[in-house]
């Protein structure tokens, strides 16, 4: 019997072995919130983390077996990474046969100039970079490896450190570029699942390549010392009492009773509850 490459194994881990955790979730986020149609031309953007790279085998599996359609880019921006780094990115796309397209950038250098927000300053510029770029290609979507511990994590810390109850959508169209969206095809994927799998291929894949973080990441999940890695660590410790905590934060989004807020926003308007009240009684004071 032939003896498999590595890249075949890799795939074949994704289908088989973690087929409930990988494969099942990540064809229900792409049928549940409609991110891909017929005809589509998609930019898989490629960072060099797991998250990236495991998203960029995902969607070249659905393409090999999809009866719908569409095609892909994998495009890989480089915003000033060390030699070391951007060489790790192109061997792992050597290794598990990514054809990625690399553009240049000087957005570290740019957001190394501020002292406020860096972090957001990044990824603006980051996602603005990818747009262009993919639009340019001919793309009409834009795909990103966020994950459902993305998204617990991020509608938490809006609550916990934000003052608000704010989601990250699996889909959403581009103000700035039109005809352009973003999709998540990854938002059903827990991140626990897709660390297993790194682990299980023997991969090695970029944390935090920013300048910022690259000498301080003692987490081994490209964080740190974070907000976030609070938060991260806070699920860990609900998952103890309850291992299904993650699954019903998740949930939990999909099932708000907006009439039973005190405010909310609609378009960027405040609604109040008050507003169900008429004739309910004058001012007291």
């Amino acid at each position: 019997m032939r003896e498999m490459s590595r890249c075949t194994l890799i795939e074949r881990s994704i289908i088989k072995k973690y087929r409930k955790q990988l494969w099942n979730p990540f064809i229900a986020a792409v049928k549940r919130y409609r991110l891909i149609q017929a005809h589509d031309k998609i930019a898989v953007c490629i960072s060099g983390g797991k998250d990236s790279m495991l998203l960029a085998k995902l969607m070249q599996q659905l393409q090999r077996h999809s009866e719908v359609p569409f095609e892909l880019v994998f495009l890989a921006m480089d915003p000033g990474y060390n030699r070391a780094n951007r060489q790790k990115i192109e061997e792992n796309a050597r290794i598990m046969e990514i054809p990625v397209t690399f553009f240049d950038s000087e957005i570290f250098d740019i957001a190394n100039t501020v002292q406020k927000s860096p972090c957001y300053l990044c990824a603006r510029m980051r996602r603005g970079h990818l747009y262009a770029n993919a639009k340019e290609l001919g793309c009409n979507k834009i795909a990103l490896g966020h994950h459902m511990s993305d998204v617990i994590e991020t509608t938490l810390m809006g609550m916990m450190y934000g003052s608000q109850i704010q989601g990250m959508l699996p889909r959403l169209s581009s103000t700035n570029f039109e005809g352009m969206e973003l999709i998540r095809p990854m938002y059903c994927i827990l991140e626990d699942d897709i660390i297993s799998w790194r682990d299980h291929n023997s991969l090695s894949f970029l944390q935090c390549a920013c300048r910022f973080t690259e000498n301080i990441d003692k987490s081994g999940d490209g964080i740190g010392e974070s907000k976030r890695q609070e938060i991260k660590q806070l699920i860990k410790d609900l998952r103890k009492v309850n291992p299904n905590v993650e699954h019903n934060l998740f949930e939990s989004i999909h099932n708000v009773s907006v009439d039973t807020l005190v405010e909310y926003k609609l378009g960027g308007e405040t609604h109040s509850f008050l507003e169900r009240f008429k004739g309910g009684g004058e001012d007291i004071l």
